[in-house]
């Protein structure tokens, strides 16, 4: 599926739709100059044809005179684009300007009103004409007034306007473009502001989006809302059933353990091993799945959690520091007191425990804790690294596969490091197996800085 974007698909729309408008506004802009200017030139010709009228006679033999014609040169100019002429059936008389050249009778002329026509007129040029029937004597012939002017310099102005009108309205077109664009920027900009909360509502199922939306908008806001509802519900109906099932189990469990230690006080060790080994498999499979719904709770925790990894580091090593693995064991903890990690500080304690107590299990006599945060990578990381046997070669990734058994993959490390791997993917860090510096297991983890804000 080819993805489009809203906002082009609404610019889009705009730019065409302002263009068609445009388009129709310039032809009906055209069409209303081209009468204008018809009618202002035909209403000046008028003019000069009252005149000839107001001085029209006929001679007895029935060929027209007039005493009184308009004074614009252009009549008397030849071939200067301006005539007039009048005539009868018996003879004519025209403007100097026409020379040896008449202008066309129409088809039908008017008696009673003024015609304007465009027609094929003298010196091979189209003209513009009015025209009329008048009748200057009582009982004389009818004379026909045509008074004309060429149509070229009409269409050259026309023209003209059409050229200038069309570049002024594509300027207001890439005007109105900017304006459609702020228009769809502001009206789009509620879909960025769901787009944030979105994010918000992915970290945490306890998010909500806030309900001062768009009328339009609202629907989709509240349906989003009733999703993450449902999605809430799922989460804590499925953690519920997980920890209920897992709780479930620990009595039968602690059954079998008791029948395992009969059958090895009967002398029956072969079987009592085999069922010491399936109960703390079982077991196992128990704290697995219990540190699930723990990483599934920290997934929904509050936006805003912070912990302090110098105060949860302390507290936890003050209780392995009372274990006989511990109490033997030179800890170095370097932790800013001001640094932050984005999760809680029952979280915390949860991984900072497994991974303490589990470098316990293998240093020999120094784990080194540290704490650091680097700006250009935008993340806060915690190191724990002991000097006991390490991870071997090209078993930590391995290690880390999710549904792997960490405690069979080698020595140096157990159980406690899928629990934590949950729980550090669950608060959208990462965890990384390594060689420490003092030649042990190094785990790091990281997470982005300010990742719930």
């Amino acid at each position: 599926m080819i993805a489009y974007s809203l906002r082009s698909r609404l610019l889009a729309a705009a730019a065409g739709a302002i263009f068609v408008a445009l388009a129709i506004a310039w032809l009906g802009m055209i069409w209303l100059f081209e009468r204008h200017i018809e009618q202002r030139e035909a209403a000046a010709l008028i003019r000069d044809a009252r005149i000839l009228v107001s001085g029209l006679g006929t001679a007895p033999d029935g060929t027209p005179w007039a005493d009184a014609a308009p004074v614009d040169p252009r009549f008397t100019q030849l071939a200067s684009g301006r005539y007039w002429q009048i005539s009868t059936t018996r003879g004519a008389a025209h403007s100097e300007s026409l020379w040896d050249q008449s202008l066309a009778p129409p088809p039908r002329a008017s008696a009673t009103e003024w015609q304007i026509r465009r027609a094929e007129g003298p010196f091979g040029k189209r003209i513009l004409l009015v025209e009329r029937s008048v009748r200057p004597d009582r009982g004389g012939p009818m004379v026909l007034v045509q008074v004309a002017t060429n149509d070229e310099e009409l269409r050259t102005a026309n023209a003209e306007f059409e050229r200038e009108l069309a570049m002024s309205l594509l300027l207001l077109w890439l005007v109105l473009l900017i304006a459609a664009y702020m228009q769809v920027r502001l009206g789009l900009r509620p879909l960025a502001r769901i787009r944030t909360e979105m994010d918000r509502l992915r970290r945490s199922a306890q998010a909500r989006l806030t309900q001062s939306y768009p009328r339009e908008i609202e629907p989709l806001t509240t349906a989003i809302n009733a999703l993450a509802d449902a999605r809430e519900a799922d989460l804590a109906r499925a953690r519920k059933r997980a920890a209920d099932l897992a709780h479930s189990l620990k009595t039968p469990l602690a059954a079998l353990s008791a029948q395992s230690r009969r059958a090895r006080e009967a002398g029956a060790e072969s079987a009592a091993d085999g069922l010491d080994h399936a109960i703390a498999a079982v077991g196992a499979a128990l704290e697995a799945e219990l540190a699930r719904a723990r990483a599934a709770a920290a997934r929904s925790a509050s936006a805003n959690a912070q912990a302090s990894p110098l105060e949860m580091a302390e507290r936890v090593i003050g209780v392995v520091e009372r274990t006989e693995q511990g109490e033997s064991i030179i800890f170095d903890v370097a932790i800013d007191e001001a640094l932050r990690v984005p999760l809680r500080s029952d979280d915390l304690a949860e991984i900072l425990g497994a991974l303490i107590e589990n470098a316990a299990r293998y240093a020999r006599r120094q784990i080194r804790i540290m704490g650091m945060t680097d700006n250009a990578a935008a993340t806060v990381s915690l190191i724990i690294g002991d000097d006991g046997p390490g991870i071997a070669d090209g078993r930590a990734e391995a290690a880390l596969m999710r549904g792997g058994r960490l405690d069979e993959a080698g020595p140096g490390h157990g159980l406690g490091l899928a629990i934590v791997c949950d729980l550090v993917e669950a608060t959208e860090g990462t965890l990384s197996l390594g060689r420490s510096d003092l030649g042990g297991l190094e785990v790091r983890l990281d997470w982005p800085m300010m990742v719930r804000a």
